[in-house]
């Protein structure tokens, strides 16, 4: 068995008795049912991934920006340059981007995997702190063949997994996804339409900040590519050698080999999304290790969440990527969890409830 089916067949539903305890002990709590809103569904969901209630606090945490670049770009749907990628991830090697920033300030770690840029990376920190595990110099064009060989797609599925392996064994309890890549955004659109259904006009959006006309070429490329390829959803190393990118192959993998150990995913923006329904589609139990931290301004990234049954935690009308918009959301997990370790009950408070819900 190879290590990506390994792992999928290692994938467990999250444990529905430590989610019932979880949702009887916050409406125990001192506080009016239902008064937290969308965290106490976090700690619902952090309890049902950990099987038990209360869980261990999501840290420390790590997130890992995967980085790579695609062939589509030559297409021009994107007016920054390829260098860029290499330029960044050497920019987050030497801890100058905001991923490196908001990481500071909370506490995580973070980790990044080459799995596929296309130029040599430079800087102060590029022999140090990389993870090399690059599967091609980039993806081929999309829009004239395959963007990769299906073992291509399933070798950076699996970087992503033996990379969440690794973090998860440096002991940390929460995973964050990160991404680099100019032109991943109209990857990820194929994507999203692949396994959504969805429109290409509907699911692909602005990416760095393109103007109306690019945005509609770019648009253009995606219906292109979709007509070329004609994915089937229910074959995700397809779709992903059809569209690519190697850094969502690998975002996938991650996904899945944080549900194999049972630690939360905490997704960030459009690219996290669309690798979500590949790992969705491998099997749609990994989703439940999910948790969506923002909402992108990409207009696909909520289409996918849609699909996914996923609600965010922030919408901040970002699109950055690198897992900002996730790190900004790991603070509300931490607390989900605090709240069920540390807050009385109205019995050993000695605070009267009341029969009706709030």
């Amino acid at each position: 068995m190879d290590l990506l089916a390994e792992t999928v067949a290692a994938i467990v539903a999250p444990d529905a008795q430590a989610r019932t305890a979880a949702a009887e002990r916050l409406d125990r709590m001192t506080k009016p049912r239902g008064s937290l809103g969308q965290v106490e569904d976090v700690a619902v969901t952090l309890s049902g991934i950990a099987g038990t209630c209360p869980p261990p606090i999501p840290e420390p945490a790590a997130v890992a920006v995967f980085a790579a670049d695609h062939g589509v770009h030559a297409q021009g749907v994107s007016p920054w340059p390829q260098e860029v990628t290499a330029q960044m991830v050497g920019n987050f090697l030497a801890g100058g981007a905001v991923v490196n920033a908001f990481a500071r300030r909370l506490g995580a770690e973070v980790c990044i995997v080459d799995v596929g840029v296309a130029g040599s990376i430079e800087g102060p920190g590029a022999a140090m702190g990389l993870l090399p595990r690059r599967i091609a110099p980039a993806t081929a064009d999309m829009t004239a063949g395959p963007a990769l060989t299906r073992a291509q797609a399933q070798a950076a599925v699996e970087v992503g997994i033996e990379t969440a392996r690794d973090l998860v064994a440096a002991g940390n309890r929460c995973l964050v996804t990160g991404d680099m890549g100019i032109a991943n955004t109209t990857a990820a659109a194929a994507l999203i339409c692949a396994f959504t259904g969805t429109t290409p006009a509907a699911a692909t959006g602005r990416g760095t900040g393109i103007d109306d006309a690019m945005l509609a070429h770019k648009t253009a490329v995606v219906a292109a590519a979709l007509e070329r390829h004609e994915p089937d959803p229910r074959d995700p190393l397809g779709v992903l050698a059809a569209f690519g990118g190697l850094e969502h192959a690998a975002l996938a993998g991650f996904v899945l080999g944080g549900a194999a150990l049972r630690v939360p995913v905490l997704l960030d923006g459009v690219n996290a999304g669309a690798a979500a329904l590949v790992a969705g589609a491998f099997t749609p139990t990994a989703v439940g290790y999910c948790v969506a931290g923002h909402r992108s301004a990409e207009p696909g990234h909520a289409l996918a969440l849609a699909h996914l049954g996923l609600e965010p935690l922030l919408d901040l009308g970002m699109r950055l990527g690198e897992g900002t918009g996730a790190l900004l959301a790991l603070p509300v997990l931490q607390a989900a969890v605090q709240a069920l370790l540390d807050v009385a009950t109205f019995d050993a408070a000695g605070v009267a409830d009341k029969d009706e819900t709030t």
